[in-house]
């Protein structure tokens, strides 16, 4: 029997972490063929030296998996590819996958935090098993083929494809579990990716627009109304979509904020402050403005903070 080909395309903070897991349990089992992706001195770094993880949960930091490729062209029949791209190459990404790489049998692990990820990967590949995924885990690259983990031990929260509902993942579930992944994997993980999001998108923006910290928009007034504005708009379209979020999920949502030392970053807070071009701005505010025309509701918070930081970003 030929075992099943897992690959991850990305060795950030979430492909080297989770990657890491499945491939250091893989070097030990030898039960499937594990590839990596990564591009320009992360490739090279891994193919010479394997990958390191520095994390509390693992005393033996580096894993070398049975093949290292530079251009997903080069992988041959994954059954299963965890997608932990930056959420801007989401769609190049894709189409690589579905012109060159995937066989009608391989399932898609999105390893993203977005509300409109599994609708973006479904409107490129249209008949393929793609499960709703949302994660949890404080990594971060620390140099080109090392990844750092600190806090508390990273999870998933999966669910089954709704298009693809009695299709068997269990061999996925098995493998997550083999690999000692923190795992939820449930029939329905919209409610779980949605109070994700409403978090994620509502400090993301305001702390963008500010140059803040996730602690300052918990306790700054103004900072605060505004990202309770963008959460009162996600959650009206997360009803319009009968997606059963929380009645308190605002009040949930700072306190969820509170618990993070004051001073935390986050991602595109710091790509906007630093010039970058390429950031989740789209992923965080351009997919709220889409569900909003979609659902016909009106999105002002969104759409105002939105334009202040692409104007920011064009004028820099």
């Amino acid at each position: 029997m030929n075992k099943k080909h897992i690959a991850v395309l990305g060795l950030g903070g979430v492909g080297g972490y989770f990657g890491f897991k499945i491939n250091q349990e893989n070097e030990v089992s030898g039960k499937y063929t594990v590839s990596f992706v990564a591009r320009g001195e992360t490739y090279r770094k891994v193919k010479d030296n394997g990958l390191v993880l520095l994390s509390p949960e693992h005393p033996v930091s580096r894993t070398y998996p049975d093949a290292v490729e530079e251009d997903i062209k080069d992988l041959k029949n994954p059954d299963l590819v965890l997608i932990c791209v930056k959420e801007y190459d989401l769609e190049n990404v894709c189409l690589l996958l579905k012109d060159h790489v995937i066989t009608t049998e391989t399932v898609l692990l999105p390893m993203m935090n977005g509300a409109d990820i599994y609708e973006r990967i479904r409107k490129i590949i249209p008949d393929h098993v793609i499960l709703p995924t949302c994660l949890y885990v404080a990594s971060h690259i620390k140099e080109k083929g090392v990844v750092e983990h600190k806090g508390k031990t990273g999870k998933l929260i999966i669910g089954r494809d709704p298009e693809h509902f009695s299709s068997d993942v269990d061999w996925i579930v098995d493998l997550l579990r083999e690999s000692k992944i923190d795992f939820d994997f449930k029939d329905n993980a919209l409610a779980e990716i949605w109070t994700k999001y409403i978090f994620i998108a509502s400090f993301g923006l305001v702390t963008a627009k500010y140059n803040s910290s996730i602690g300052t928009v918990g306790t700054d007034e103004e900072q605060k109304h505004e990202a309770s504005e963008i959460m009162k708009e996600i959650k009206m379209i997360a009803d319009k979509k009968r997606i059963v979020l929380d009645d308190d999920i605002i009040q949930k949502t700072f306190e969820k904020a509170a618990a993070f030392p004051f001073e935390t970053p986050t991602s595109l807070q710091l790509d906007v402050n630093s010039g970058k071009e390429n950031n989740e701005l789209e992923l965080l505010a351009g997919a709220v403005l889409a569900f909003g025309k979609e659902s016909g509701l009106e999105t002002p918070a969104t759409q105002k903070i939105y334009n202040e930081i692409k104007n920011s970003v064009l004028l820099r």
